[in-house]
């Protein structure tokens, strides 16, 4: 077992009389602030950790206590007694993550449109650095991400993590889990999105400039009332707000809160259940900007079923450029999502990281509109719905 494990067992504890049960034992927070040190760098393979006295002081334990600690280090081959010298860092102890050879790979969906080509960016990088991929999904559901990385701390047997965050809009009730990998220096990237409380890496979108660029796609045809759809249980959703608010206000345009609507992962996939608030906070707009390609494709949808025609009577852009965009006679104009590329590079930059725990592996891709027919020119802004 890893140093920083949970050690179950029930203890007896006596104070005042009183016997506590379940008490966790002195040494595991002793054990348990070591392998944090190791895990956030402080302590380097072959340092040199505070002595037994300098232990014993900083815990208020005794000596044998901060002794049995060092033991079960030892026993775990994390750190190394030299006599006569003290204890160091083992300079091996975390060499068996150089002969792992499975890295798992966490996204929230597999039938999107997005994710067969961003696995497949992945498993190529992977396949050809002589890796194998461990493919798992949450559905974009925390119970389920919480499920699934207990399972892979438990079997232990990975080189390092690409993760696409769930639900990263919303504070993440698994943020310890991320932190026992960290402790075992188990490198994670995340794709997509990422978790702001937890410094670790991520490839994405830059999608505060993709929706920004969306936005001026609209001004720049002259309109000047543009509502906006976004996800707000996904970090990205708030991201492209911030981007939505910058164009705005750089073109000095008003923003009105009753034309932002905010959508969670339920709404995405029915629809249905919004509509009705969607057409009666669209009014007034000539534009919209979507979240992505597929809140666009259902929303054009729901329009001409209204009778409101698409581009003339209000314009649509989005975000992903997928094989949505190009579906119906009407083509939706959107900025393409990277997919392979975005895939590949999360790859590549956690094999870097593998390499060098001092590497940056975050890297955000800059995209540009692809303008087609479901954006018109508008000279006023009173012909709309």
């Amino acid at each position: 077992m890893f140093a920083g494990q949970t050690r179950k067992g029930t203890k007896r504890h006596e104070t005042e009389g009183a016997i506590t049960l379940n008490a966790e034992p002195k040494y595991v927070k002793v054990v348990e602030w070591i392998n944090q040190q190791i895990g956030k760098k402080r302590f380097a393979p072959g340092d040199k950790i505070p002595s037994e006295n300098e232990l014993s002081g900083q815990f208020q334990l005794s000596r044998q206590t901060i002794r049995h600690a060092i033991s079960i280090l030892e026993e775990e081959g994390i750190l190394t007694r030299l006599r006569g010298s003290g204890t160091y860092v083992s300079d091996n102890c975390f060499t068996n993550l150089e002969k792992r050879t499975r890295i798992a790979v966490v996204t929230t969906y597999v039938d999107s449109y997005i994710f067969p080509k961003t696995i497949q960016g992945i498993e190529q990088i992977l396949s050809e650095n002589g890796y194998t991929m461990e493919l798992s999904f949450t559905n974009n559901m925390v119970e389920r991400e919480k499920e699934i990385l207990g399972d892979i701390l438990e079997k232990d047997d990975i080189a390092g993590m690409i993760v696409e965050p769930t639900k990263s809009g919303l504070p993440n009730p698994n943020e310890d889990l991320y932190l026992s990998f960290l402790d075992r220096k188990i490198p994670i990237i995340f794709m997509n999105s990422f978790y702001p409380n937890l410094e670790i890496p991520h490839v994405s979108m830059n999608d505060k400039s993709a929706a920004q660029k969306a936005v001026e796609t609209l001004i720049h045809a002259g309109h000047q009332r543009i509502a906006a759809i976004l996800k707000m249980d996904d970090g990205q959703g708030h991201r492209r707000y911030s981007g939505y608010m910058s164009a705005m206000k750089k073109a000095g345009l008003p923003t009105r809160d009753e034309n932002v609507i905010w959508i969670d992962t339920e709404d995405v996939l029915h629809p249905e259940l919004y509509c009705d608030k969607l057409l009666r906070r669209l009014e007034g707009c000539s534009a919209v900007f979507c979240y992505n390609d597929q809140v666009a494709f259902s929303l054009i949808e729901l329009l001409r079923k209204k009778g409101i025609l698409i581009p003339e009577q209000m314009s649509v852009v989005s975000v992903d450029d997928s094989d949505l965009a190009k579906l119906g006679d009407i083509k939706l104009a959107s900025i393409p999502h990277p997919l392979e590329k975005l895939g590949a590079k999360a790859a590549l930059n956690l094999l870097q990281m593998m390499r060098d725990s001092k590497f940056n592996g975050t890297f955000e891709f800059e995209e540009e509109v692809i303008l087609r027919e479901s954006v018109a020119y508008c000279q006023t802004d009173q012909d709309n719905i």
